[in-house]
């Protein structure tokens, strides 16, 4: 698969890491089956805790180790951010794909 760079304001780095960090801690199953408006309005009603989450995990770069090991220490309402964030820019980079 293609290294993808996050296009979000929010996270940055390696969306696939990301993706196979949230996957390896069993992360992204459950989010797939939200509503994911309603995960948008409680980022935004927390932005502060989802600012943190994104600073944590910005801050592990493409580490996959140190992502696992950081995401683990997150809360569940920011590891769900964080994975709605990463599976909404697949979504977008899998669309800008098909269109090229």
């Amino acid at each position: 698969m293609h290294s993808t760079t996050s296009t979000s304001g929010f996270l940055q780095g390696d969306l696939q890491a990301l993706f196979d960090a949230l996957y390896t801690i069993g992360a992204i199953d459950p989010v797939l089956k939200m509503d994911w408006s309603q995960v948008t309005a409680e980022m935004l009603k927390n932005y502060k805790l989802m600012q943190n989450a994104v600073n944590v995990i910005n801050a592990c770069g493409s580490d996959p180790k140190l992502l696992i090991e950081k995401m683990h220490a997150l809360d569940t309402k920011s590891l769900n951010f964080i994975a709605v964030e990463v599976a909404r820019e697949f979504a977008e980079f899998q669309d800008r794909k098909e269109l090229h």
